[in-house]
């Protein structure tokens, strides 16, 4: 039977050595305002990281895989280091070549309890930190379009049922399960469905998707400019105003108000899309002037945004922070995985 291990990630505000931030597991952002853990604190998740207790939803999937007959460990991360030594569990044999490696056989299995999209891409940044080759050691047994090799499956035990409705978490958006049992007859039961993922050169991951902009106090959007490229493709060279831009792998920033950035995100294909929105002034047939916005879109395997002056703020993974310089993202696929039924 298998070894399940059930992690949740803690906050200690007063603590150091926080999930990458010198703050907390539930928050905190690098130095330049990246969130680069995926684990800034927000209003949402300010509640459900506060306790050390565990959630009622992680007792009721550790009750249900105990009944299953699965050797079940709960562990509270509050920290990278406390990450690490759950992940540790998931290494394989050693290599000749010394690389550090993800077991294939899969006895030990990776359930991750989750308050917010940020808090899974904290424990997926630290899976790739673990298993990423240097470049100067890469193994000749690696993908030629891949950095990394196939990360473990992970389950995922959504902890805010609210987020499967209207506000759709990543875990809705995948269709993955939401009830305690039902995600622990997936880690047990179940077959990895793989997924692409974006890393970055800031040294994080992206697991759904980037979102950039800001608006004021009356929830006007605000203008700013940026040079974005996909791949060989330029949506924008930086001397026009933009509103927006999403960076999609999945869906959760395919719409903005009632606009349509994205059209089509999709998690497996290998592709990450982009689009931008662009105020343009029309004239109607009455010489009257209005502004229509224009969105542009493009598919690719990397993005560049680089922006033309001041701060652009955007939210990654959910995760707030604010882009001072260039960065870019390029597609893993089929890097990651979930277990599903």
């Amino acid at each position: 039977m298998y070894d399940v291990v059930l992690l949740t990630l803690s906050s200690e505000r007063d603590a150091s050595g926080g999930c990458g931030s010198g703050e907390a597991c539930c928050g905190g952002a690098d130095a330049t305002g990246a969130g680069v853990d995926g684990t800034g604190p927000t209003p949402a998740d300010a509640d459900s990281c506060a306790t050390d207790r565990p959630r009622v939803p992680v007792l009721a999937c550790a009750d249900a895989l105990t009944a299953r007959g699965a050797r079940v460990q709960m562990v509270t991360a509050r920290s990278d280091a406390e990450i690490d030594a759950v992940l540790a569990q998931l290494d394989g044999p050693a290599r000749p070549d010394g690389l550090t490696w993800p077991d294939t056989d899969g006895k030990t299995r990776l359930v991750v309890a989750t308050a917010s999209d940020g808090q899974l891409r904290a424990v997926l940044r630290r899976l790739v930190r673990r298993y990423a080759p240097a470049p100067s050691r890469r193994p000749a047994d690696l993908r030629d379009d891949r950095t990394l090799p196939d990360l473990p499956p992970v389950a995922v035990l959504p902890l805010d049922p609210a987020r499967g409705g209207a506000q759709r978490d990543l875990a809705a958006q995948l269709g993955l399960p939401r009830d305690p049992a039902a995600v622990a007859a997936a880690v047990l039961d179940g077959t990895p469905r793989r997924l692409d993922l974006l890393r970055n050169d800031g040294g994080s991951v992206t697991l759904d998707g980037a979102l950039f902009g800001a608006a004021d106090d009356a929830g006007r959007p605000l203008q700013w400019r940026a040079r974005v490229e996909v791949d060989d493709t330029v949506l924008t060279n930086g001397d026009e105003p933009l509103l927006a831009c999403a960076v999609g792998n999945a869906g959760g920033y395919a719409s903005l108000d009632e606009v349509t950035l994205l059209a089509a995100p999709d998690p497996a294909d290998g592709r990450v899309e982009v689009a931008v929105a662009v105020p343009v002034v029309v004239r109607s047939a009455w010489g009257r002037k209005r502004v229509r916005l224009e969105v542009r879109r493009a598919r690719g395997r990397a993005v560049s945004v680089l922006p033309r002056e001041g701060k652009v703020p955007y939210l990654d993974d959910g995760v707030e922070g604010e882009l001072t310089r260039k960065r870019s993202w390029w597609v893993e696929p089929g890097a990651w995985a979930v277990w599903v039924v």
